[in-house]
């Protein structure tokens, strides 16, 4: 039974959602792929033909710019193993999430996340929102509640969906100084 609570994360959801469709044209390989830095962190296309992100652990300080491809394959990390963890069967290890080596599938990747993240959302009920069963465990969510683990969603989209934005302005403007 949808709860006025979870009506509004849903909201929020759609509202975060809106700003990625609205950059989601300008998503290509060549922008998904494209360096704004040297020693910018990316995905990386192995001998299995799987597109592997750069990550290392601990994470330098200063963390590495990243590429669209890059920030794109993190939101599928975090959604897929919260997704996972809090209504599946068990989180995968983030070395079996791989990036989806296009553009456009990349955009359906996500996409379904979305769609599977937003169906979740809108079953809860208020007394699984104040729950910490379904977050016990989860690496960025342990001993939270599942509502406040539903809002760090949706803020971390925000934050990671204004990167591409950020990022697909820098490669137009540089592009239009034929820079890059």
């Amino acid at each position: 039974m949808t709860t006025l609570r979870s009506e509004l994360l849903v909201r929020q959801l759609d509202t975060v959602w809106a700003l990625f469709e609205y950059h989601a044209p300008a998503l290509d390989d060549a922008a998904c792929r494209w360096e704004p830095a040297p020693g910018a962190w990316t995905v990386r296309e192995d001998s299995a033909g799987r597109w592997v992100a750069d990550w290392q652990v601990p994470e330098p300080d200063p963390v590495p710019t990243t590429s669209i491809a890059w920030v794109s394959w993190h939101i599928g990390y975090w959604w897929t193993t919260t997704l996972r963890h809090c209504f599946g069967s068990g989180a995968p290890a983030r070395e079996e999430i791989h990036w989806p080596g296009n553009a456009a599938d990349t955009v359906l990747w996500l996409t379904g996340l979305k769609d599977e993240w937003r169906a979740e959302l809108l079953e809860l009920t208020d007394a699984d929102l104040d729950s910490t069963a379904r977050t016990e465990g989860l690496a960025w969510g342990e001993g939270l509640i599942l509502a406040d683990v539903a809002g760090w969603v949706t803020v971390e989209l925000t934050k990671n969906v204004a990167e591409i934005g950020q990022l697909l302005l820098l490669r137009q403007a540089l592009a239009a100084r034929g820079v890059a």
